[in-house]
């Protein structure tokens, strides 16, 4: 019956993966595509008319990211469910994307589409849906900032972790952060012992691993 559908709304920056999800999806009769849009921009002037039960959004979006798009829409449309569909796993990606989004659910792309049709069909149930490789990943990121607070990073060496990262020398943190030469120097040592490292390219490795740093993309 038409009114047991689902009614879905998808946005991906990428036409062809609209179209792959379209014919994919069109095989399930309880699953109704109302509309698709290429921006965030986009699917939220037509959401204006018409609302969906459930939005697949893509992550990594030029101009509106998923979790920019998904915080808009569950501030202004909170009944609409939001599952991020992304093939990024990384479980600091879906962390934020739990915290400040407040996402149903989150599948990655390499996903069957049976899967994904699970995914959709649980979280209309109001249940969640996160792929067991992202729960791994998630698990992995909690552990992760957990080691970050047993050794007690503090904001100041974060700080100095980054300018050194951009090859400040210990003159040009003192005069960043209005602190004297001798106060970077023992907050560098601090560093290092804290971090297990002994060098500059170890301990931005390490910072990486553990967020301390975050890659732009």
């Amino acid at each position: 019956m038409q009114n047991s559908q689902i009614n879905i709304a998808i946005v991906d920056d990428h036409q062809i993966v609209i179209d792959g999800l379209m014919a994919a999806l069109k095989h399930f009769p309880d699953l109704n595509v109302l509309y698709t849009a290429i921006s965030g921009k986009i699917i939220l002037e037509k959401m204006q008319n018409r609302l969906p039960d459930i939005l697949l959004t893509d992550v990594m979006m030029p101009g509106m990211s998923g979790q920019e798009l998904s915080g808009l829409v569950k501030k202004l449309y909170p009944t609409v469910k939001i599952i991020a569909l992304s093939m990024n796993d990384s479980g600091f990606v879906v962390e934020e994307m739990i915290k400040n989004a407040d996402i149903n659910g989150y599948i990655l792309k390499q996903s069957s589409v049976g899967e994904l049709y699970d995914c959709i069909v649980k979280v209309n149930a109001g249940k969640q849906c996160f792929d067991e490789r992202v729960l791994e990943k998630l698990e992995d990121s909690a552990k992760i900032s957990n080691k970050v607070l047993a050794i007690n990073i503090t904001h100041r060496e974060m700080e100095i972790i980054e300018l050194m990262e951009k090859d400040f020398s210990n003159k040009e943190i003192s005069s960043a952060l209005n602190i004297s030469v001798r106060t970077v120097e023992t907050h560098r040592k601090n560093i290092f012992r804290k971090t297990g490292t002994n060098n500059l390219l170890s301990l931005v490795k390490w910072a990486y691993e553990h967020r301390i740093l975050q890659n732009e993309k």
